[in-house]
């Protein structure tokens, strides 16, 4: 696939912002520093950040045994999902294809970007329906979003599904793995050097904690990347983040420790749950939540908050009548839960 030809054409010719930091990038260096019109007087967040954040993606290159000219950060995923509408998705000619009920910052994005947006709906089984798929495709379509565990649901998508995906649409595919650190399927990066459109998201916002700094992660081709960097703001990502953000990924067992009592939680939660009598059907689960189907989601989205429990109302998503959202919390947080629902039999 030429990836040249799914570029936007002003991309093509684009020159890219140079910054200070661009221009002369070892600020470990014993150097007295009066190019980039900073405060001169040290507190720590003075400077401008490191514009490619270096040792953070070394960091993460070690990790996930992906190059560090592979991987792209982002202030949040929704940054880089965005860059990738920029630079491929030419406003008022080009679609991307979205499989509801999924994630709805794509439909946002396909909007502010002014994209035609192509739904095809996913099976009742909440898997892609790949001959719906391709029948939608045409010449302008430029982006598959597949989100792998998916949210809503909470299901991975299968291996052979995806696959074929990759193989057959001509454009990119892009797995959203904001939920892959709880499923026991394997990331999609350990592939990515078989497909040159794959590109792969995911985030320290769920099962690394740390949603509140904002950061997503995108891996892809050094070629794609590449186009990204050219068109990222300068310094997307603040310099807190960065530091944050390693000092997190240098906790690897904390992480695991972490991720393992979320599973163990979001197994009993699945069990008691079956024991509630206006719950319906539990869907299966590859993420931290929980999606049921209950009796009246309104009633009874409106009687758990009532008993200082929130959750997520996705009645009104495609394929999600009368469904609400249980994200995994702590073992105390799961036990209110399940009483308020037995509160409110």
């Amino acid at each position: 696939m030429n990836i040249q030809k799914l570029l936007r054409d002003n991309i093509k010719s684009l020159k890219p912002y140079s910054s200070a930091r661009d221009e002369f990038k070892d600020v470990t260096a014993d150097m007295v520093f009066l190019d980039a019109n900073e405060n001169p007087f040290e507190n720590g967040v003075n400077r401008y950040p490191d514009p490619q954040q270096t040792t953070l993606k070394i960091a993460l290159s070690k990790l996930k045994g992906i190059p560090a000219a592979q991987i792209l950060l982002g202030n949040g995923s929704d940054e880089v999902l965005d860059l990738i509408f920029r630079a491929f998705c030419e406003p008022k000619q080009d679609n991307v294809i979205t499989l509801p009920p999924t994630y709805g910052m794509y439909k946002v994005l396909t909007n502010i970007n002014n994209i035609e947006e192509k739904e095809v709906l996913l099976t009742d089984k909440f898997q892609p329906n790949i001959k719906e798929i391709l029948k939608v495709v045409n010449e302008h379509s430029k982006i598959l979003f597949l989100c792998s565990p998916n949210n809503p649901s909470g299901n991975s998508f299968s291996f052979e599904a995806v696959e074929e995906l990759l193989l057959k649409f001509n454009g990119l595919v892009v797995i959203d793995e904001a939920y892959i650190d709880f499923s026991a399927q394997k990331s999609w990066i350990l592939r990515l050097d078989e497909f040159p459109n794959l590109i792969i998201t995911q985030t320290l916002s769920k099962a690394y904690g740390m949603a509140g700094i904002r950061l997503g992660i995108c891996y892809a081709s050094e070629e794609i990347i590449a186009v990204l960097n050219k068109i990222k703001p300068p310094y997307n990502v603040n310099e807190l983040t960065q530091q944050k953000a390693l000092k997190r990924l240098m906790t690897k067992n904390k992480v695991q420790n972490e991720i393992e009592k979320i599973l163990e939680q979001r197994e009993k939660l699945f069990v008691k749950l079956k024991s509630v009598s206006f719950i319906e059907e539990i869907y299966p689960t590859d993420a931290n939540f929980i999606l049921v189907k209950v009796d009246d989601a309104n009633k009874r989205y409106d009687q758990l908050i009532e008993k200082g429990i929130v959750i997520r109302n996705r009645t009104n998503q495609p394929l999600c009548e009368n469904t609400l959202r249980f994200t995994v919390g702590t073992k105390s947080e799961n036990i209110k839960l399940i009483n308020a629902l037995k509160d409110i039999e």
